[in-house]
C-alpha cells in the first residue's frame, strides 16, 4: 500500500528528478562565489563526442566556440573524426568508424576548471604506446602532444584521445 503522506513530503525530490527546477537550483554546487553557473563547455563537447560514438551516431553537433572548433580540427587532422564543419552557431562533427568500430575508444579531459595541468615540451609522453594523442594548447595554438614535443613547446594539456 502506498503512503500518500510520504509521497507529498517527497514531492520536492520528484520535482528535482523530473527537472522542473532550473539547473542552478537543482545543482547548487555548480555555482561559484558570485552565484554564476560553472560549467566546462570543452568537457561537454568531449562527452558529446564519446556518447555519439557509443550511440553509433554518424554526426553530432555542439555549440560553437573557437576553442572547441580548434580541438575538433585537431581530432580531424589526426583522423579521429571524419569531418568538422561550422554551421551557424554549431560545430557539426562527422564521426568515423573502421570495420564497425569507433575510431575513438576513449576521450578524457585532463586540465579541468578546478585544476589546470601544464606540461613542458620535453616531458610530453606518448599516449597508449603512440596509438593515442594529447591535445595541448601552446603559445602557437592547439596541437597534438607529438607536434608540441617536436617544436619544443609546452602548454596546457586539454585532453587525451585514444
Amino acid at each position: 500500500m502506498v503512503d500518500q503522506e510520504r509521497i507529498s513530503e517527497n514531492s520536492g525530490f520528484a520535482e528535482c528528478v523530473l527537472g522542473s527546477l532550473p539547473i542552478a537550483e537543482r545543482f547548487p554546487e555548480l555555482k561559484n562565489h558570485h552565484g554564476e553557473l560553472i560549467m566546462d563547455p570543452v568537457a561537454n563537447m568531449l562527452v558529446s563526442v564519446k556518447n555519439g560514438y557509443l550511440a553509433k551516431k554518424t554526426q553530432i553537433s555542439v555549440p560553437f566556440s573557437k576553442f572547441k572548433y580548434e580541438i575538433a580540427k585537431v581530432l580531424e587532422s589526426e583522423k579521429f573524426v571524419a569531418k568538422v564543419a561550422k554551421d551557424n552557431n554549431k560545430i557539426m562533427i562527422d564521426l568515423s568508424y573502421e570495420g564497425g568500430k569507433p575510431k575513438i575508444t576513449d576521450i578524457k579531459r585532463v586540465s579541468k576548471l578546478g585544476l589546470r595541468v601544464y606540461e613542458k615540451g620535453k616531458n610530453i609522453k606518448k599516449i597508449k604506446g603512440g596509438r593515442g594523442i594529447l591535445v595541448i594548447s601552446t603559445s602557437k595554438g592547439l596541437m597534438t602532444g607529438q607536434d608540441a614535443k617536436e617544436k619544443k613547446l609546452g602548454g596546457e594539456v586539454i585532453c587525451q584521445v585514444w
